[in-house]
């Protein structure tokens, strides 16, 4: 009971999922063919793991938010299929090692910018996203190079079983175990009132540095994801997924002033617009409509946001009065 109350934020956009998966099964038929299960889990773990990336940055407050993921995953796929290929470096431990090494060093740089420097997270933020733009088309200056075996077959299947779900598997275990630690407690806290809790002890500037941190992890393994289900690199392939990231955030519950929701929604609402997006090619919508469509989910969502964080405040109001 408590689980459920702790996630009820996420409850319409797990609705709302149903009802696509629904209607997707309606569309085609063949939508629910196990066969078809794989092509659909690595389809969507872009917009799964990149709007879980942009989450803990929300979560921290003081208008967080990190532009710095789409292009940072496109750093990690051409870092993978170029540089760390061409030296012969294919290994896994290699391969992952280095990917999650510029994950925690790009959410250095983010959180100490936002946290220390006290520059604005949407400022600090997009200026790392104009230098990962730039340096991936620089390591590969277009569509090419070519991924290790063992990481393309991450976009197959295991005894029958997709490869993605174990990444989901691990990603969502780890969250776990750091939700059991009082990290979780302390990014709540901070994200809701920071002044409150520097004043109960909690280190507002490690909380912050921390979160942005464990989002640019997430953007890496996005970026490994990406190079998985293409086999090969794409400079520009995640940059697409930062805007998204946003709507899949505020589609999910997360209050976009921080210090409310989690993981779960926002993971919900990137598979949701994964189905919306399933749905649309299924009606052959051009893809020009489809980015006006995510354009107009991105306003809504953010509307929604803002109107729920201002109900939430009134009640709260009322109850003090």
């Amino acid at each position: 009971m408590n689980w459920l109350r702790t996630h009820s934020y996420a409850a319409p956009v797990l609705a709302a999922l149903v009802i696509f998966l629904i209607l997707n099964a309606l569309a085609s038929p063949a939508f629910l063919d196990p066969d078809n299960w794989n092509g659909l889990l690595v389809g969507a773990a872009p917009f799964i793991i990149i709007a879980m990336a942009q989450t803990p940055a929300i979560l921290s407050g003081d208008g967080g938010i990190d532009m710095s993921v789409g292009p940072l995953a496109g750093v990690v796929n051409a870092l993978v299929t170029v540089t760390l290929m061409s030296r012969g470096w294919s290994d896994p431990i290699s391969i992952i090692g280095c990917s999650l090494a510029v994950g925690v060093v790009s959410g250095l740089i983010n959180g100490v910018l936002i946290a220390v420097v006290r520059v604005q997270p949407i400022i600090a933020t997009l200026g790392t996203y104009l230098v990962y733009q730039g340096l991936a088309v620089e390591i590969l200056p277009m569509a090419g190079g070519t991924a290790p075996e063992w990481l393309r077959d991450l976009a197959g299947t295991y005894a029958g079983v997709p490869g993605m779900v174990f990444l989901f598997a691990l990603i969502a275990a780890a969250w776990l175990l750091l939700e059991r630690t009082a990290f979780k407690r302390n990014l709540l806290a901070v994200g809701g009132d920071a002044r409150a809790a520097y004043s109960a002890g909690v280190n507002v500037a490690g909380v912050r540095i921390l979160a942005y941190v464990i989002s640019g992890v997430l953007a890496a393994i996005a970026g490994l994801a990406f190079t998985a289900a293409l086999g090969s690199g794409d400079p520009r392939v995640g940059t697409p997924y930062t805007l998204t990231s946003i709507a899949s955030v505020a589609l999910g519950g997360v209050a976009m002033t921080g210090g409310r929701g989690g993981m779960l929604g926002a993971a919900a609402a990137g598979a949701l617009l994964f189905l919306i997006q399933t749905l649309c090619t299924l009606a052959q919508v051009s893809i020009f409509y489809l980015q006006i469509f995510y354009g107009l989910v991105l306003i809504v969502a953010l509307a929604l946001n803002a109107g729920a964080e201002r109900a939430r405040h009134r009640r709260l109001a009322a109850q003090v009065g």
